[in-house]
């Protein structure tokens, strides 16, 4: 008998489902205990295109050399074993300090999703060789699986996240893989049945001579091209969310993206050749010859439609080619894992080899100039209309990438890069004005004066009329003659430190070793002053959970400017943390100049829930709208118990009430959501 399509297609669509919203979702638990970069993303998806190359191989494997009947029994005996590991919650255990934590996150997802992860990888192969035997085309199959995938990925941040603590996601997760693992095995033994009433039906594909074989060469071009899309996610994903829209959910805009291009190039239409590859490389020459632009790059409006529409075009490319040139549906299975094996190494270069084999970001335009070289060889012989070649194309790009790299190596006194990201050194002005500043992509670390008369003024967002500085001298009057402990979580190039005096203690807390290293060895604010300086690596919640506590004058919570917002540092837990620290009248500050985030109303909620006094600080130093100028706007939001606190003349003049609080609860550790913060536009960094 026939099995209804309706069958195989509901189990795919739950399988695509979860496949992409268990991402978001055990990303968003693990997220804080690794400082929340965008590294801890792209080593995510290292793991996931991994494990979906095991799926495809355990289902090619399975559907080759395994009996039909056997096949159901093998399946659903994994299917049954995976319910142990429900619900999906990871342990707090493995939230341990690490320098360089990709192999922690990776033994921790396997522990927590992975047989689960991985019988969700391979029902689309699998399912769709069972479904081959009913001898009706499959390949369609894999573009409802993609869109299945897609409404996963965007069901989590404006369906899920707004509504669900964190646990209660990983529970409706873990029942609705329950649900998929019913579905799964009803159609494993229903296609058994079929294959054994049917022999002639177990094949993969009607048994007739004509079929072309795959060749070697076309093999190794369906790696590339998977290879070369996900690399294109990867890179253009890393270098948006450093340099053009530093906000939470922008890794989400380019996987939506690469999974849209997935679906139109399996679905009914052919995308291939100029019509697609000519955009692809017109963009990928914008791109690569603009990612040094700092006013085109800064151009939020303009650059990050560029650079999605690039990322479009070149996957569509990419996933066309693909789609063009696949095989006979009995060599279906085959197929998957070569494309899968080349996602999986695509993600393995973009996120655990770049980070050791470059010094800077330099991956996109390699990717960009590896597409045009493609595209190049494979049209090697054809002219477009217009007579310009392919190849013109390829050198191009390649030619304008190796001078963009050159140029930023060139252009900066130091690279360096580690699994936080790369870190630049840069210097800029003329004597005696030249101002040497650390940086994150587009986010400043901090800045300071080489002129020996003046590299002791606290520049950048730490100037004397800044929140922190107002801050410091009103606990300073209030000190007497005593010393002030201050604690600083978030070190860049120390300049904090430049408000330290004899007998101070001031204690930096950074997740970063490389920010340490050059905040010792670039710039001199720990060096120069007569405070007690001192370090700790490691993320600072984690490490002040287990210090005693400290009776902090100050602690200054300075990590929010950047692509990542790492809201554990914002949540009630770790208000209870800071409060075990501070002196009952010790000040708490909180940083929050950013472009696309406004934690304001977050702060607002929290410190009323918490019954504390808060107020916020917004500073506008005289020539910090000058592009040369180091001094920086800032925005400085704080908090105390002591009413009597904001009893000062200057801070009286200058403090004011923050906006209105956040609707609902404050954030805590299972419940909180970045998406109503989010704002495209307003003051920055």
């Amino acid at each position: 008998m026939a099995i209804k399509s309706a069958s195989f297609q509901v189990s795919i669509v739950l399988s695509a489902f979860l496949l992409f919203l268990i991402q978001p979702v055990i990303a968003k638990q693990i997220l804080p205990w690794f400082g929340g970069s965008a590294s801890v993303w792209n080593t995510c998806l290292f793991f996931f295109q991994f494990l979906l190359l095991l799926g495809y191989t355990y289902a090619h494997a399975l559907t080759r050399f395994v009996p039909a009947k056997q096949q159901a029994v093998i399946h659903v005996g994994l299917l049954g074993l995976s319910l142990l590991s429900l619900p999906v919650i990871a342990s707090p255990e493995w939230k341990v300090g690490d320098a360089n934590p990709a192999l922690r996150i990776l033994l921790l997802l396997s522990t927590t999703v992975g047989l689960p992860y991985f019988l969700l990888s391979t029902t689309s192969p699998l399912l769709q060789a069972w479904y081959a035997r009913t001898m009706a085309a499959p390949y369609r199959l894999f573009a409802l699986s993609n869109a299945a995938s897609l409404a996963g990925l965007l069901a989590y941040p404006f369906l899920l996240e707004p509504t669900l603590t964190t646990s209660q996601q990983a529970r409706l997760w873990s029942a609705g893989f329950v649900l998929f693992a019913l579905a799964c095995a009803m159609v494993a033994v229903l296609s058994a049945r079929v294959a054994a009433q049917n022999p002639q039906a177990s094949g993969s594909s009607p048994s007739v001579s004509n079929i072309t074989v795959p060749t070697v060469a076309q093999r190794a071009l369906w790696v590339t091209l998977s290879a070369l899309g996900s690399l294109t996610l990867i890179s253009v994903t890393s270098f948006v969310a450093q340099n053009i829209a530093s906000m939470p959910l922008i890794w989400v805009v380019p996987l939506a993206i690469y999974l849209i291009t997935f679906i139109l190039a399996f679905g009914r239409g052919r995308y291939r050749g100029w019509p697609i590859a000519g955009p692809a490389l017109g963009f990928s020459l914008i791109m690569v010859a603009s990612y040094q632009s700092d006013d085109f790059v800064s151009n939020f409006y303009l650059s990050l439609p560029i650079f999605m529409a690039g990322l479009f075009f070149v996957c569509l490319y990419c996933h066309g080619e693909l789609a063009a040139t696949k095989p006979d549906p009995k060599f279906l299975t085959g197929f998957y894992i070569l494309v899968s094996l080349g996602g999986a190494l695509g993600s393995l270069l973009g996120s655990l080899l770049a980070p050791i084999l470059l010094r800077g970001d330099f991956e996109m335009p390699l990717t960009l100039a590896a597409v045009a070289a493609v595209f190049a060889w494979q049209h090697r012989r054809d002219v477009t209309k217009s007579r310009v070649p392919a190849v013109a194309f390829a050198i191009v790009i390649a030619t304008t990438s190796a001078g963009q790299i050159f140029y930023e190596i060139n252009g900066a006194r130091l690279l360096t890069r580690n699994f936080y990201g790369s870190l630049r050194i840069v210097e800029t002005g003329t004597a005696p004005m030249i101002v040497r500043r650390m940086e994150h992509g587009a986010t400043e670390h901090g800045s300071q004066y080489l002129d020996p008369e003046r590299r002791k003024e606290p520049i950048s967002y730490y100037s004397p009329t800044s929140g922190v500085a107002l801050a410091l001298r009103r606990q300073r009057e209030l000190s007497g003659d005593q010393p002030l402990a201050v604690g600083i979580v978030g070190l860049g190039a120390g300049a904090l430190a430049a408000y330290g005096q004899p007998g101070d203690r001031f204690r930096f807390y950074e997740i970063n070793p490389q920010v340490i290293a050059l905040a010792r060895s670039e710039f001199t604010y720990l060096s120069d002053y007569k405070a007690d300086v001192s370090t700790h690596l490691g993320d600072a919640r984690l490490v002040l959970e287990r210090e005693p506590p400290q009776t902090f004058d100050v602690l200054v919570v300075d990590a929010f400017s950047g692509d990542a917002i790492p809201i554990h540092l914002l949540t009630r837990e770790a208000l209870a943390i800071y409060r075990k620290h501070l002196k009952p009248s010790g000040v708490l500050l909180f940083h929050i100049s950013n472009k696309f985030v406004d934690l304001e109303p977050a702060l607002s909620r929290l410190a009323g829930e918490e019954r504390l006094e808060a107020r916020i600080v917004s500073d506008e130093p005289e020539g910090a709208d000058d592009d040369d100028s180091p001094l920086s706007s800032s925005d400085w939001v704080m908090m105390y118990a002591d009413k009597r606190w904001l009893r000062s003349s200057e801070l009286a003049s200058r403090a004011e009430m923050l906006e209105a609080p956040q609707p609902g609860p404050a954030w805590t550790d299972d419940f909180n959501t970045i998406l109503a913060a989010v704002r495209l536009g307003g003051t920055g960094e």
